[in-house]
């Protein structure tokens, strides 16, 4: 596997794929703004009140650009950028701020529109004039491609260890490591985390579910024992919980639109489908290399993750994710044809939406695997936050050696220091193009030398 990426990642987008960008952020607006779904998982749970009229549209924009703007110009610009693919932060986080401040129906897909024809037309021309600057920095930023790669390779390995212990991890570590090693000596043009990505997936599902099923086994053999009656999950159903309740309107407000839903899942799943958007860190840089195959591998672990937070947070506020459980982005990677894959989206979020109640009471049941999940986003969060940071100092050493590196990483700390005011993982990217424009500027009043290559 290549280092970095090519020297001139392009933002050049089809008319084609610039409709399909423009329709789909004008869609998703117009979805935010009747609050039937927002792709920040931290904007959700404030979408109950919201809904019911406990809050305003303004306090809820407020809100969401609080947890949301951090991450579309500290990440999700600067990903884009460098990778040369579109991702979820600079199209969706955006048009969840847009749709959710619009006054009117007709004005938020308007807004989102808007927002879209920002992105295609104008990436394409900051992507040329940074390229042209005597400090490249949108070239050095392409040495974050192989910390996020190989680092993200580990999330698995983390999570098993905080949920089961250091045994199982170090198995798990061991494991990862022998089939890394396996993969870039057998198969060299394969992304050399897939199989270690999968082997730790399973085994920590498979650790849940085995933890799970001994639980609800020694529970019925203590009921038994005790001589009460018990249901086969050793636990009494009640008809009046407020939690069922609450989840029950939730997933009957959500089926009332169906039809919208479906037309969403269609769109977003066109758009993977175009390979010029990716859902993930990783994922961009793996679709710029063209590696379909792999991108797809990685978005569906990520799927284990997030399932029960975006099912969860769906029922109880009544508000979907914009992707959906994201089955949609690995299979738009693989899809042949848009015509399919907007079939095949349809049908996805169809199934999701419907299943959503079913899909709360089954991991109800299943509490290991849905601490595994939480763990699991944790370890994403933590193996991309010290990849990113430090493909981000990579990337300052490229442009700049040591005077850049001061700058990055002092910008990162005093983002610390400050109470980060920008999310940790943004600051480190956000701080390379500061400090590239920074560069710059010092070589123009003729007080730097851009290193050369």
């Amino acid at each position: 596997m290549t280092t970095v990426l090519a020297a001139s990642p392009g933002l050049d987008f089809s008319l084609t794929q610039q409709l399909t960008v423009v329709a789909l952020c004008a869609l998703t607006a117009f979805v935010s703004h009747l609050a039937l779904a927002v792709f920040n998982d931290g904007v959700r749970p404030f979408m109950l009140d919201f809904i019911q009229g406990r809050s305003t549209r303004t306090a809820t924009t407020a809100v969401s650009f609080g947890l949301s703007a951090g991450f579309i110009f500290g990440l999700g610009a600067p990903m884009a950028l460098s990778s040369g693919v579109l991702n979820p932060w600079l199209l969706f986080l955006p048009t969840d701020i847009l749709g959710i401040l619009s006054p009117r129906k007709w004005l938020a897909p308007l807004l989102g529109g808007a927002w879209g024809a920002v992105v295609v037309l104008g990436l394409g021309g900051v992507n040329r004039v940074a390229h042209d600057l005597p400090v490249d920095f949108l070239t050095a930023m392409q040495q974050m491609s192989t910390p996020i790669l190989f680092l993200f390779t580990l999330f698995p390995v983390l999570a098993i260890t905080r949920q089961f212990g250091r045994l199982r991890g170090g198995i798990a570590a061991v494991l990862e490591l022998a089939l890394v090693i396996t993969t870039m000596k057998l198969w060299p043009t394969v992304f050399a985390g897939s199989l270690a990505m999968a082997a730790g997936v399973l085994l920590l599902i498979g650790f849940a579910v085995r933890k799970d099923l001994l639980r609800r086994t020694a529970d019925r053999a203590a009921a038994l024992a005790a001589g009460e009656q018990t249901s086969g999950t050793g636990q009494q159903e009640t008809g009046d919980d407020p939690m069922a309740s609450l989840f029950s309107a939730g997933a009957l407000r959500l089926r009332r639109f169906l039809p919208l839903f479906m037309v969403l899942g269609a769109g977003i799943c066109v758009l993977a489908q175009t390979h010029i958007f990716g859902g993930g860190e990783a994922t961009s840089f793996l679709i710029a290399k063209g590696q379909y195959g792999e991108a797809a591998q990685v978005d569906f672990y990520r799927v284990f993750g997030f399932v029960p937070l975006i099912a969860t947070t769906a029922l109880a506020s009544g508000a979907y994710g914009i992707a959906g459980f994201t089955l949609v982005y690995p299979l738009g990677y693989l899809l042949p044809n848009p015509f399919l894959a907007a079939a095949v989206g349809a049908v996805v979020f169809a199934l999701e939406v419907l299943a959503l109640s079913a899909t709360g009471k089954v991991l109800g049941r299943l509490p290991s695997v849905r601490d595994s999940s939480e763990h699991l986003r944790a370890a994403i969060t933590e193996t991309l936050g010290l990849a990113i940071l430090f493909g981000s100092l990579l990337a300052a050493h490229v442009m700049g050696g040591g005077l850049a590196i001061l700058v990055v990483g002092g910008l990162y700390l005093l983002n610390e220091a400050m109470g980060r005011p920008v999310v940790r993982m943004a600051a480190a990217p956000a701080a390379v193009l500061a400090g590239g424009v920074l560069l710059n500027v010092l070589h123009w009043l003729d007080l730097f030398t851009p290193v050369k290559g």
